[in-house]
């Protein structure tokens, strides 16, 4: 843990609020990589083994995989990976951070609040990632399958989705004591591998369920992120579009109205 005593010129940010932003972003990033740099190869290891056990693991509950649910089950698995980090992970770091003190450091230094946010996406964004392109491939030699991989619609779904989950991760995080943030994280955890349909078709649940799910982000994610990489099997349109827009817009208001707050 950085010493919060020290200096934000360390990291190159100057003691008055005249720093560029890219100046600021820089630093933070800095500031957080040398956080979790010790870590970050255990932390890409830990989402490379969780996406290829939910790839293969998910595979060994079902008693017979047929092509179908294969592609399914393997379509899913980046949302399922990008909602663990955004709602999980995120949630549990900032929150450590708030209990030791470095978030109340980071505050006082002379950058823009709303950077904050931007250098959590930017680097759980690039743990995310390795994960992700290891269960699509685990995906496809495991089961045999021919993607369709819609490129744009795969990297505009992934920012979306990425970005989303971050934001409604990182005001968990900031609105909620660290323990009750904690302790929510562990909950979403099971609501999103268990009882959302990432890796299993919507119609598997209760109508009253369904209808839940329709309102909410996991579903809409999951289903452009499979559309994405599967387009000559799935479709997604603008109302998944427009739920994921809406969630995302809150959770970054909520953030920044929080991490914009005088203590």
């Amino acid at each position: 843990m950085s010493d919060p005593a020290a200096s934000p010129k360390a990291y190159g940010i100057p003691d008055q609020p005249t720093a560029s932003t890219w100046a600021s972003f820089t630093a933070l990033l800095r500031w957080e990589m040398l956080q979790v740099g010790p870590m970050l190869p255990l932390i890409v290891v830990v989402q490379a083994m969780l996406a290829a056990g939910i790839v293969i693991g998910f595979g060994f509950i079902i008693p017979e995989i047929t092509d179908s649910i294969a592609m399914f089950l393997s379509t899913g698995t980046p949302a399922m990976l990008l909602l663990t980090i955004g709602l999980v992970l995120v949630p549990q770091a900032v929150s450590r951070m708030r209990i030791d003190g470095t978030f109340e450091f980071l505050r006082s230094w002379p950058v823009p609040r709303s950077l904050m946010l931007a250098v959590e996406l930017a680097v759980w964004s690039g743990i995310a990632l390795p994960g992700v392109a290891i269960g699509i491939v685990v995906a496809q030699f495991r089961y045999d399958l021919t993607l369709s991989i819609d490129w744009f619609r795969l990297i505009a779904a992934g920012v979306l989705v990425t970005v989303m989950a971050t934001a409604i991760g990182y005001a968990i995080a900031v609105t909620l004591q660290p323990v009750a943030a904690q302790l929510l994280s562990q909950v979403l955890v099971f609501f999103v591998m268990l009882f959302s349909p990432i890796t299993f078709p919507a119609s598997q649940l209760p109508d009253w369920f369904q209808t839940l799910h329709k309102f909410m982000p996991i579903q809409a994610g999951a289903d452009l992120l499979r559309a994405g990489l599967a387009s000559q099997v799935y479709e997604a349109g603008w109302r998944e579009v427009l739920v994921l827009a809406v969630w995302c817009v809150a959770g970054v208001t909520v953030t920044l109205r929080a991490l914009t707050q005088r203590k």
